[in-house]
């Protein structure tokens, strides 16, 4: 049985439909320089792209093994 992927599973999260879900990159510090705009488009989070996705979620067991199961959607993912 292959192992989950931690670098996956700490940086993505995945949705109810199977999408990935990124957090935006250089805001976790030295946020009083970055404009109130940045801030609030930095603070939802992002969808990884489907290309990217399908490789990232190789490295996620139970996301895998959700999707071959339910054809796509996944389904419990467990906590």
């Amino acid at each position: 049985m292959q192992k989950t992927g931690k670098s996956v599973a700490r940086c993505c999260k995945i949705t109810a439909r199977g999408k990935l879900l990124r957090r935006a990159p250089s805001f976790r510090h030295l946020l009083a320089s970055k404009s109130t705009r940045a801030k609030r488009r930095a603070a939802s989070d992002k969808r990884v792209s489907p290309g990217h996705a399908a490789k990232m979620l190789l490295g996620l067991r139970s996301g895998i093994a959700g999707l071959c199961r339910t054809g796509g959607r996944p389904a419990d993912l467990g906590g």
